[in-house]
């Protein structure tokens, strides 16, 4: 895991940025078109924001997006699909394709049947994702399953992961967060040829610690990323104040 910590979110997202948007450059070069995943949530503000911002050719690239909670609607203001329409579909209109994952369909499973047939079709070049507050990767809040191979699936969320959504100020009460959401999961993650995680502040510490240098375990999810041979993890002072010297490389 190439481990690198920032002197500000703003550098931070802008590294990420550029390396995701060279390895989707490098895709397409390569074989005429790129498949991406993108995250949501604070984390990915500054990431995203660059990412738009890069020299890709984004008619080439197919998106998909890891989670978005069951029974919402995409117009509410915590939905993944609403953030994504903002801050990328809105900005960047002319993506290849953009798989968005219907939380509030009325048949689950014929959602997920749709998104893993969908996904199955493709190899993921990058994965932008970040690691939460209680170690979970995407939604796969622990104990994560780490046998599913389904690419998509419906998880409970602890109140761990719900009271960071209600902390981040997408929801008004702990009530109102979703208790169930739809979930790219682990294995499909792994999938991914290059991983890129943004994770910066404070409350975020304890959690990259355990995921870099803790054991692979479900209890901490986001510490399978350990087993993957190209991830990226970019934080920023706060965010790396736990990890050993060792680690924090700079």
């Amino acid at each position: 895991m190439n481990i690198t910590i920032h002197t500000s979110v703003a550098e931070l997202g802008q590294a990420a940025a550029r390396e995701g948007a060279e390895a989707i450059r490098q895709a397409i070069a390569s074989k005429g078109r790129a498949s991406i995943v993108l995250a949501t949530g604070a984390s990915q503000f500054e990431t995203l924001e660059a990412l738009i911002a890069s020299d890709i050719d984004f008619s080439k690239v197919t998106a998909f997006h890891l989670d978005e909670y069951v029974g919402m609607d995409d117009q509410h203001p915590a939905s993944f699909r609403r953030y994504l329409r903002e801050r990328v579909l809105d900005r960047v209109p002319d993506f290849q394709e953009f798989v968005l994952v219907a939380g509030d369909a009325p048949d689950l499973d014929a959602e997920l049947a749709r998104l893993n047939a969908r996904i199955d079709e493709e190899v993921i070049d990058v994965c932008f994702a970040g690691i939460g507050e209680n170690a979970h990767l995407a939604f796969n809040d622990p104990p994560a399953n780490f046998e599913t191979t389904d690419p998509y699936i419906v998880v409970d969320l602890d109140e761990a992961c719900r009271l960071q959504q209600l902390g981040e100020g997408w929801f008004e009460t702990l009530a109102d967060v979703p208790h169930r959401a739809i979930s790219m999961s682990i294995q499909q993650i792994l999938k991914s040829r290059k991983i890129v995680l943004s994770v910066p502040d404070l409350r975020k510490a304890a959690a990259v610690a355990a995921s870099v240098e803790g054991p692979v375990t479900p209890t901490a999810p986001a510490s399978i990323l350990q087993s993957h041979p190209a991830v990226s993890l970019h934080l920023d002072v706060p965010s790396g104040s736990a990890l050993s010297d060792a680690k924090r490389v700079g």
